[in-house]
């Protein structure tokens, strides 16, 4: 046994199908292609989309709407989110970091700090960008809000 006489297992493999090679191999004639018609000239390959003339869907649906390349899209967290967060750490200083920590925001979000909810204690937060009512409520409990 040796490199030079390696072959697969007996009934491993199957030949392939060679289609269009006269009467006596049984694919030819149309060659599978059935008779006449569009798909079974040489050539043909169908545009996605194609409905055999039917109007298509993707014109048939009219344009709608439109998407704001510049959009910044930030995960919101509220200040009584940040206040469970602050007692359950013993906190006084809320970063982006803390908040990936306590499983509220992904390394990559911008974070907005939201409003809803009461602040009992005293926090800085360090964020992307507030609501007037987050900065209201941070700033009335002594705190500061610090954007980034």
């Amino acid at each position: 046994m040796d490199l030079s006489n390696l072959k697969p297992a007996k009934g491993s493999t199957k030949g392939r199908k060679r289609i269009g090679r006269g009467q006596g191999s049984g694919t030819g004639g149309t060659a599978t292609r059935g008779h006449k018609g569009q798909k079974s000239r040489s050539g043909y390959s169908r545009k996605t989309g194609f409905e055999g003339g039917q109007m298509p869907l993707q014109r048939r649906v009219p344009k709608f709407g439109f998407k704001n390349i510049n959009r910044k899209e930030y995960k919101g967290v509220n200040v009584s989110t940040l206040q469970e967060i602050a007692e359950s750490r013993k906190l006084t200083e809320i970063t982006i970091e803390t908040l990936i920590d306590a499983g509220q925001v992904r390394k990559n979000s911008l974070v907005k700090i939201l409003g809803n909810g009461e602040l009992k204690s005293k926090l800085t937060v360090k964020a992307h960008a507030f609501s007037k009512s987050a900065v209201e409520a941070i700033e009335a409990q002594g705190g500061s809000a610090e954007q980034i």
